[in-house]
């Protein structure tokens, strides 16, 4: 298990650093993601109001990896604020191996003066292998604008 652990811990590193090349935000979370506390956290367009949010979770003796399509991203009316809402498939990698699928409801302020995006979202994960479990929590994301 040691060694097939690591072959994955190395593709999901691999994988992550070839599509932040492309990534439109890039910076950190907070909160409870996928068993840890502090995760790598960014942004990638897939339209105008749709987009996939990607976390890599490190922390508990354990690496997270949550791949999120997000099919709702708009504006709240009348505020300076956007919502987002979406799922995908969520891995921890540990001696305790889960996946499973996650959800995340957020809303998200876009700074004009300086690239910088600041974010409030719940996200519930419901594991299906290894044990079925299900967790939530609150996140909060700072990252930087890339564009």
């Amino acid at each position: 298990m040691r060694k097939g652990t690591r072959v994955i811990l190395i593709f999901a590193a691999l994988f992550f650093g070839a599509i932040t090349a492309q990534a439109q935000e890039i910076g950190l979370r907070f909160g409870h993601i996928n068993g840890n506390n502090v995760a790598l956290d960014g942004i990638f367009s897939t339209g105008e109001f749709s987009r996939v949010h990607g976390n890599l979770s490190f922390g508990q003796n354990g690496l997270g990896l949550d791949a999120l399509w997000n099919p709702i991203y708009d504006d709240i009316p009348d505020t300076k604020l956007k919502w987002y809402a979406g799922f995908g498939p969520s891995v921890y990698l540990s001696e305790n191996f889960r996946l499973g699928g996650a959800g995340e409801v957020g809303v998200e302020y876009n700074f004009k003066e300086v690239p910088i995006s600041l974010g409030l979202d719940f996200r519930p994960y419901l594991f299906l292998v290894e044990v079925t479990e299900f967790r939530a929590g609150f996140g909060f994301n700072a990252r930087w604008r890339l564009n």
